[in-house]
């Protein structure tokens, strides 16, 4: 298990949880759209839309669906219609359709509510766009007068680190909606009251904060079921590595979607996996080891081939960098391809006139700074200053 060692806490309350105990006399009387996915649930499992359904005095009158559906079943970067659960008995609007523009609830889908209330289980990355559906939500309540209810749930990587680059100016896009850290250490309740203030939203906004939940926790400390938020965030260990792996996807190089491990592994048909790990072992990377691992996906980059590469396993949370940890991956793995290398270059989350890797990045300095040879340590030094200015702008809207 590595440092992993557990200490005993009370369970942790949700928001959900907070929420269905004790009601929420602001709803009294209101019609209500929830924002919502499978992962939304209290700690009996029963889901966000059937807690929402039997509030006193409240009335549900819409369901709405993140990237990947109100179900959940849609894979990454796939369109959801409308519609979808048969069992909904209410009208169910998708909030990832073909543009940009599908991502924010319309007028016509807003017509007759009163509230908007958002629960969804972020992973806390700045590129996991739960935490940017809340946002675009927000800004159309603020729209039409409508209040926002979030309700809140622990940051399964806990809250007290904060990693990586902020989003440079003209980078903007769904995976990176507004200048914070890569690794934020926010909830998403925070994250609402920071995206309020600094985007000037005038809406009425109320976050049902969890209770017992602590900044030094682990998700597996809070004595809360962990259920995918998405289909390739299958556990707790997958959360720890996304904020490093996922900027493979920005690449031509498999981040393990269409296994068993998504993100966890990671490689290429033409990969040495052991020349890879001894080159990332030779970095001496915090709290990580990395093993070679041969794996052929069954969907998505090199559907049916097999792949050479690695597998990430994190023996010490506290210590592991995941950021850095991805970008010294990054780094390796393009040295060893040679020629067989690329950066993704189709449209990437409905923009066209950037490179994926520059928008999960928040820009194009580490990009740049790998084409020209410069170490990942040379490039992660200069988010440092960064790092420490995010954190402090957080302070005023942290709530544990």
């Amino acid at each position: 298990m590595g440092r992993h060692a557990m200490t005993a806490f009370p369970p942790v309350v949700t928001g959900l949880d907070v929420l269905q105990r004790g009601g929420c006399p602001r709803l009294r009387g209101l019609r209500v759209g929830l924002v919502t996915h499978p992962a939304a649930v209290n700690r009996k499992l029963q889901h966000a839309s059937q807690v929402v359904a039997d509030l006193p005095g409240a009335s549900l009158g819409a369901l709405f669906g993140p990237e990947h559906g109100l179900l959940g079943e849609a894979q990454d970067l796939i369109g959801v219609r409308d519609g979808g659960d048969p069992s909904a008995r209410l009208p169910v609007h998708s909030l990832y359709g073909d543009s940009f523009e599908s991502l924010s609830p319309t007028p016509a889908q807003l017509r007759g509510l009163e509230a908007l209330v958002i629960d969804l289980q972020d992973a806390g990355s700045r590129y996991y766009t739960f935490q940017a559906t809340m946002l675009l939500c927000m800004e159309a309540a603020s729209r039409h007068q409508l209040l926002t209810v979030v309700l809140d749930r622990p940051n399964p990587l806990g809250g007290l680190v904060v990693e990586g680059p902020s989003l440079q100016p003209g980078y903007a896009s769904f995976v990176g909606i507004h200048p914070i850290a890569t690794r934020h250490g926010m909830t998403i309740g925070e994250l609402a009251q920071l995206y309020k203030s600094e985007r000037g939203l005038a809406g009425e906004l109320m976050v049902i904060p969890c209770e017992g939940w602590r900044r030094n926790m682990d998700f597996d400390q809070t004595g809360l079921p962990w259920v995918q938020p998405s289909p390739n965030m299958p556990t707790l260990e997958t959360a720890y590595v996304y904020p490093g792996q996922c900027l493979i996807e920005g690449t031509n190089l498999s981040e393990g979607r269409g296994t068993t491990r998504p993100f966890e592994l990671c490689g290429a048909p033409w990969i040495d996996s052991r020349k890879a790990c001894d080159r990332l072992h030779s970095e001496a990377l915090p709290g990580v080891v990395f093993r070679p691992a041969w794996f052929r996906p069954a969907f998505h980059k090199f559907a049916g081939q097999t792949c050479g590469g690695l597998q990430i396993h994190v023996r010490d949370r506290q210590a592991f960098q995941p950021v850095r940890t991805g970008l010294a991956i990054l780094a390796a793995l393009r040295d060893l391809s040679g020629n067989h290398f690329d950066w993704r270059r189709e449209p990437y989350e409905f923009v066209t006139d950037r490179l994926a890797i520059d928008l999960l990045l928040g820009g194009d300095r580490e990009r740049l700074g790998l084409e020209a040879g410069r170490t990942p340590g040379e490039i992660a030094r200069a988010w440092e200053a960064e790092e420490q200015a995010f954190h402090k702008r957080r302070q005023p809207f942290l709530l544990y």
